[in-house]
C-alpha cells in the first residue's frame, strides 16, 4: 500500500505520541503509594483515604496511605520529592507547602521547583472565634479592642507555621493591631485554653471547631475564605471588613516532578470524577470545606500566589519554625 505525502506526514507525526498514549492506558499496573505528610488521623488524612479509595475503585489499584508527619509536613514531602517519577508515589500537599517555602529557609528541597501540581481537591475555611464572654462580638468591635489593648490579646494556634497561625498573622498585619501569638501542639489542646478562657481568639479549622460553635461554647466573628462557608451562611467573611483579605486550608495532589505528563493529565481527569461524586461533597462538607476543581494549570497558579503571600507575612511578622 502506497501512503500519500500528507498521510505519510500525518502518521509519521503521530509516531512520538504512541508511547505516552500507551502509558496512559496502561497506568497504574501496580499498587500507588499515598504519602500524607501529617500524622494520621486528622483531616488531611481522612481526606487522602476518602480519595485513595475512590481512585482505587476508578483505576483498579490500591492507594496505599503512607502518613509521614514530621517537620511541619516537609518529611512527608521531601520522601516524594526524591522518590522515582513514575506515579507510584503521590503527596497530599497544599497550603502547609505553600508556607514552608518561605517559613524553612534550608529544606533539602523547592517545593515549586521538585513537586509538580497534578489537581487541587479540598478548599475550607479557617473560623476566627473567641468565647461568648469575651468583649466583642464583631470584627470590627474586635479590631477595635485589640488596638485599644496592644498586644494583650492572646492568639492560640496550633502550631507556629499552621494555617490557624498564618490566618490570624495575616489579619493582624492587614489591620494593623498587635496579638500576643500562642502556639500549641495540635488544634486540640489550643481549642481546650480557649474554651477555658486562658487565651482570647483563634483560627480554628472548621472541622474542630463547628461542633463548640453550634453548642454556644464559641462565638464565631467570620470565616477566613473570601466567601462565607456554607456550614455558616449567617457568619461574614472577614473579608467583609478587611478588603483582600483570604486564608484557606487546601490540599491537593502533587508527584514528582519529571513524572510523565500523560500520567498527570489521567491522574487530573480521574481525581475530578471523585470531586464530582456526590458522595465525596458530602464528606467533605463534613469537614467543612468543599471541593476544589481545576486543572493541573490552576492548581499551580494557586500554589505560586499562595506562596508569595505567605512569604510576605512570615518576613512582616518575622516568623521563625518552632
Amino acid at each position: 500500500m502506497t501512503l500519500s505525502r500528507r498521510h505519510f506526514l500525518h502518521a509519521a507525526a503521530a509516531i512520538p505520541f504512541a508511547p505516552a498514549v500507551a502509558r496512559a492506558q496502561a497506568y497504574p499496573s501496580h499498587p500507588i503509594r499515598f504519602v500524607v505528610p501529617f500524622p494520621p488521623g486528622g483531616v488531611s488524612d481522612i481526606i487522602a483515604r476518602l480519595a485513595g479509595q475512590k481512585l482505587s475503585e476508578r483505576l483498579g489499584q490500591p492507594f496505599v496511605v503512607e502518613d509521614r508527619g514530621g517537620a511541619g509536613s516537609n518529611l512527608g514531602t521531601e520522601v516524594v520529592v526524591n522518590a522515582p517519577p513514575d506515579g507510584y508515589t503521590l503527596l497530599l500537599d497544599g497550603s502547609a507547602n505553600a508556607v514552608n517555602a518561605s517559613l524553612y529557609p534550608d529544606l533539602n528541597f523547592i517545593y515549586l521547583r521538585d513537586i509538580a501540581p497534578v489537581a487541587s481537591m479540598f478548599r475550607a475555611p479557617h473560623i476566627m472565634e473567641v468565647t461568648p464572654s469575651f468583649p466583642a462580638k464583631t470584627v470590627p468591635d474586635f479590631i477595635a479592642y485589640a488596638k485599644a489593648h496592644p498586644r494583650q490579646v492572646n492568639m492560640a494556634s496550633a502550631g507556629i507555621g499552621t494555617i490557624s497561625h498564618m490566618a490570624g498573622e495575616l489579619f493582624a498585619m492587614m489591620t494593623g493591631i498587635e496579638l500576643t501569638h500562642v502556639p500549641y501542639r495540635g488544634a486540640g489542646p489550643a481549642l481546650v485554653d480557649l474554651l477555658g478562657g486562658q487565651v482570647q481568639v483563634m483560627f480554628d479549622n472548621a472541622a474542630s471547631s463547628m461542633a463548640h460553635i453550634q453548642a454556644g461554647r464559641l462565638h464565631p466573628l467570620g470565616v477566613t475564605t473570601a466567601a462565607r462557608a456554607r456550614a455558616l451562611p449567617d457568619v461574614p467573611s472577614l473579608s467583609e471588613f478587611v478588603h483582600g483579605y483570604e486564608a484557606s486550608n487546601v490540599n491537593g495532589v502533587g508527584v514528582p516532578v519529571k513524572t510523565p505528563g500523560d500520567i498527570v493529565a489521567k491522574l487530573n481527569a480521574e481525581v475530578g470524577a471523585v470531586l464530582h461524586e456526590d458522595a465525596t461533597k458530602a464528606k467533605f462538607a463534613e469537614l467543612g470545606g468543599a471541593p476544589m476543581i481545576g486543572s493541573s494549570a490552576d492548581y499551580l497558579a494557586f500554589l505560586t500566589a499562595e506562596t508569595e503571600k505567605w512569604a510576605k507575612v512570615v518576613k512582616a511578622a518575622g516568623i521563625k519554625p518552632g
